[in-house]
């Protein structure tokens, strides 16, 4: 009984707490504030030591023309329709759907490399930030009997990835192998609808990259040609319904009768036009540049002439592009070196 009242004793007894004046409180409490704004998401100070979400989709236009024009070679349709589609939608404070580009041609064209320099545009860090997300059709869709389940993740990642950052950049390469169907789980994200279970899908980019329509644009090419017209004189109605409408009904196209085309969600078919020599030594100078070699045109001619090219008698277009540069210009690292150190 004595130990219970010396407890309640104990308790009851009040015991000496310090005191803090106005200021040191105020102080406190400023500090506190202070450091709740520094460390909030999307702050500057925050922002200077880990990437975060741009607020709006305002772009650097002339960096991006700047980038396109000194990286991206032979494809003046590929240029002019994706600055237009993405000054448009940047300087839109509201859009009303997601910008969505489909890019198509052969593999060596561009497709991957004009992908990668928007995504930087948008975030900094490109393919390595955690805003832009890559998907690869052999990779991360390979089983038919699972396209149920890859259409249920896949809407569940946009759906996280989105409401993390609105201005989410989504690549999907490999378009044409791509299981007919899967694509479509995400139609509803791409429409015209303010909020979808509430989240708002209309400030990303999602961007499809295919060879699905190569065959065409390069025999469109090639009319040209043979008629006598310059490349630059192919515009993009000259292509475009023939791309799109090729697409939809290719067996090996991710976008058979898919019904994003169907209801007219993509905003653009960009054609890759197949590339000639003179954009095959361009690919080569770069790559030299790049990696700090002295440009030796003896060089870049023996690279060039070790591509292939179609058709078979003219021999006007590269049959992979720029692909197998990096490739072929390792063979002739030792004379480039040895150039590079006698201009030394």
């Amino acid at each position: 009984m004595k130990l219970l009242k010396a407890a309640v004793i104990f308790v009851l007894v009040p015991t000496p707490t310090p005191a803090f004046d106005p200021l040191t409180i105020s102080v406190a409490v400023g500090s506190a504030a202070v450091a709740w704004r520094l460390f909030s998401s999307g702050s500057w100070f925050k922002c200077r030591f880990q990437e975060c979400c741009k607020k709006n989709n305002t772009l650097n236009f002339r960096a991006l023309k700047a980038q396109l024009d000194n990286r991206l070679f032979g494809q003046h349709l590929a240029k002019d329709v994706v600055l237009k589609a993405v000054l448009g939608f940047s300087n839109n404070p509201s859009p009303k759907k997601p910008l969505i580009l489909s890019l198509h041609g052969w593999s060596g064209t561009g497709k991957n490399f004009l992908s990668q320099i928007l995504a930087e545009q948008v975030h900094p860090a490109g393919l390595r930030s955690k805003f832009v997300h890559l998907f690869l059709a052999t990779l991360h869709f390979p089983h038919q009997d699972q396209v149920k389940l890859y259409k249920e993740q896949l809407q569940n990642w946009i759906r996280g990835n989105v409401s993390a950052c609105p201005s989410s950049v989504f690549i999907f390469d490999e378009m044409d192998k791509m299981h007919p169907g899967i694509i479509d789980a995400i139609k509803p994200f791409l429409d015209y609808y303010e909020e979808v279970d509430g989240v708002s899908y209309r400030k990303a980019i999602f961007i499809f990259l295919s060879n699905a329509g190569g065959d065409l644009i390069n025999k469109a090419a090639l009319d040209f040609w043979t008629s006598g017209k310059r490349r630059e004189d192919i515009q993009l109605k000259d292509l475009e319904h023939l791309l799109s409408v090729g697409v939809f009904n290719n067996k090996n196209s991710g976008l058979w009768h898919s019904s994003m085309i169907d209801k007219y969600l993509i905003d653009y078919f960009v054609p890759f036009l197949p590339l000639e020599q003179k954009h095959v030594k361009m690919c080569v100078r770069a790559e030299m540049t790049a990696r700090g070699y002295v440009v030796d045109e003896n060089i870049v001619q023996a690279v060039a002439e070790e591509m292939t090219y179609f058709p078979k008698e003219q021999k006007i277009y590269s049959d992979k592009g720029c692909k197998t540069v990096q490739a072929k210009l390792d063979i002739h690292e030792d004379l480039v070196m040895g150039d590079t150190k006698a201009s030394g």
